[in-house]
């Protein structure tokens, strides 16, 4: 029997956008997927956690800044397959706003490096991820609200 290494449930991934005037923060990947790309801060939701507190946490780990999130600004998915149609992994992507509180980025644990591009400066890069180029795009093409986050209900207590 051949146990696999890949998830058999969606895994969630919290990204986070952090914005200052036209510029976007984005960190250089210290591990794969993407490794040494430029992608927007982010990880895994942990069992039990709640979606702002991880944004919160992911954005401190990756960054060195230590502010608030908020709210949801867009939902993605990723389905990689493989040969024969069976699914490799599958990511669904949630992606938080964060406030700017004006402090300066600093490369953390999963991060080589971390900085501000020009939003319209990002789509033209050959070393920005996928989802984060996807992000870009639709931001560029307002078919993200960055005025009016969605706020997360925990529908149980913690």
């Amino acid at each position: 029997m051949t146990i696999s290494k890949f998830p058999k449930n969606p895994v969630v991934g919290i990204g986070t956008l952090l914005m200052r005037d036209s510029d976007v923060l984005l960190i250089k990947r210290a591990n794969e997927p993407e490794k040494g790309m430029w992608a927007i801060p982010g990880g895994h939701l942990e069992l039990g956690e709640r979606i702002l507190d991880a944004a919160k946490r992911e954005f401190y780990e990756e960054t060195g800044i230590d502010t608030s999130p908020l709210g949801v600004i867009n939902v993605d998915e990723i389905i990689t397959k493989k040969t024969g149609n069976s699914i490799l992994f599958h990511y669904v992507l949630i992606t938080v706003l964060m406030k700017d509180n004006g402090n300066e980025p600093k490369a953390g644990s999963d991060a080589l490096e971390a900085k501000f591009f020009n939003i319209n400066d990002i789509i033209q890069r050959d070393n920005i991820s996928v989802s984060t180029k996807g992000l870009i795009y639709k931001i560029i093409n307002n078919k993200v609200n960055l005025s009016n986050p969605i706020p997360v209900n925990t529908t149980s207590p913690i």
